[in-house]
């Protein structure tokens, strides 16, 4: 099995109040003038901390910058804005969990620098099929700035390297596993495969909590189905409002997904809710008020393992980040490497003998027949965007740095072991997004939080 072939796809809120009456400090600009005589200089104050996480400070200025990213967004989206003080807790709360989850990938060496956020927000660019400078102006226009926006980058792959490194590797999927799943996904497309577009609001509960906070938590999960299932209630504000959820400030929205896709916890418990119906279900990470937001039947609830599929055949060079090859050495690698073969001075095959580290590096790169699934999401992205014969540009996956190129597609039934790998696949996905969940539960937990907004 190659490198590439691996399935590896990857508080306290008192005072809040007060921060609503204080949310634009500001320091005075510096002057060109001559300075006031000392009697005259009138005290300034400066920056105040909102909040202490571990040994670092998130200030009351951090804070309202992103408080008003995240109004400005919410406005472009026509989402009603919660009352300030609730939506400085949300925000407080959103920003001490980014906060825990940089300080463990600080401690496991996970770096994303300017490089990696540049090559990122250029191949957003290109899926939308606008330059660089374009998707800044739409951007822009949403009320969020660039710089802003890098940053929200940044943590998104932060993010994705901790989830690679804390996670996934940590979900095993047994063979007993496959075989029921295919026995599943058979019995549910004979029936009529559905599929769910759901959203949610997150009333989480923290680990080794006492019988009486769970108490207070589900009535608090309670209260929010009430208001839930109002006639016109406006969902996306209250999920800014309530939820503890990553996708908070997105309206809860889980979007369109296959019921395998789903935890199987919330498939069950919205099984008999008609769309627009609310209902209340319990996971180890608290209390989920789901709304049905949609039901479809056009698309299959999972991978149709009996109907032919598309499938690639592909080759790639791969040059490894790792040891004494640092991501800076390694980009440079494969940029020659693509000089190269631009230049018609190598073909891919001589190219791939002679400078590919991965398994396939004899047999000229050549992957063989990739279905989807197969390989890590970037690099199936980069996949699925590229022409027969045309050549990527390089495309950085955990294994390093890929030059990739389309040979030829084709579609036909899978054999039974990629079927098995595509049951493998959509297990692993569901079974990652619950234990991301799980994982973030335990860092907040364990993580030492001091919320300082009542202090002047």
């Amino acid at each position: 099995m190659t490198a590439i072939h691996l399935i590896a796809r990857s508080v306290s809120r008192a005072g809040a109040l007060v921060l609503a009456l204080e949310l634009c400090l500001s320091l005075p600009l510096a002057s060109a003038q001559p300075a006031a005589p000392v009697s005259q200089v009138r005290p300034v104050e400066i920056d105040g901390i909102a909040a202490v996480v571990n040994a670092e400070a998130i200030t009351r200025a951090e804070l309202a910058a992103r408080i008003d990213a995240i109004r400005a967004q919410l406005r472009a989206r026509r989402v009603e804005l919660p009352p300030i003080e609730v939506l400085a807790a949300q925000v407080l709360e959103r920003m001490i969990l980014d906060r825990a989850q940089l300080q463990r990938a600080r401690e496991l060496g996970i770096r994303v620098d300017e490089g990696q956020v540049d090559r990122y927000f250029a191949a957003m660019a290109a899926e939308r099929k606008l330059d660089v400078e374009a998707l800044r102006r739409r951007i822009e226009a949403d009320g969020v700035s660039s710089s802003q926006f890098r940053e929200q980058i940044r943590m998104e792959l932060v993010q994705s390297r901790l989830r690679e490194r804390e996670v996934d590797a940590r979900v095993r999927i047994s063979e007993s596993e496959i075989d029921a799943f295919i026995s599943e996904r058979e019995r549910l497309q004979s029936q009529g495969p559905v599929q769910l577009n759901l959203a949610q609001i997150l009333v989480r509960v923290a680990e080794g909590a006492s019988a009486e906070e769970i108490q207070r938590r589900r009535a608090r999960a309670e209260e929010v189905l009430t208001l839930v299932r109002r006639p016109g209630a406006d969902f996306a504000a209250l999920a800014a409002a309530y939820s503890d959820a990553g996708d908070a400030m997105t309206g809860g929205s889980l979007g369109w997904r296959t019921t395998d896709r789903l935890p199987q916890l919330f498939v069950d418990a919205v099984k008999d809710q008609a769309v627009g119906g609310a209902v209340l279900a319990r996971s180890p990470n608290g209390f989920h008020v789901l709304k049905v937001v949609g039901r479809r039947a056009e698309q299959a609830g999972g991978p149709d393992l009996s109907s032919p599929v598309a499938q690639t055949r592909a080759r790639h060079i791969l040059v490894r980040i790792g040891g004494e090859v640092g991501e800076a050495q390694a980009r440079r690698r494969i940029d020659q490497v693509r000089d190269l073969i631009s230049a018609g001075r190598l073909d891919f095959d001589g190219a791939a003998k002679t400078y590919s580290e991965d398994g396939t590096a004899a047999r000229g790169g050549d992957l063989g027949w990739v279905l989807p699934g197969d390989t890590v999401p970037e690099f199936e992205r980069a996949l699925n965007a590229l022409q027969p014969g045309q050549l990527s540009l390089p495309v950085r996956t955990p294994f390093g740095f890929h030059l990739v190129e389309v040979m030829e597609r084709r579609v036909a039934v899978a054999p039974p072991d990629r079927v098995r790998a595509l049951a493998r696949q959509s297990l692993r996905e569901q079974r990652i997004d619950e234990a991301w969940q799980d994982w973030l539960r335990q860092l907040r937990d364990r993580t030492y939080v001091e919320i300082r907004l009542d202090e002047r």
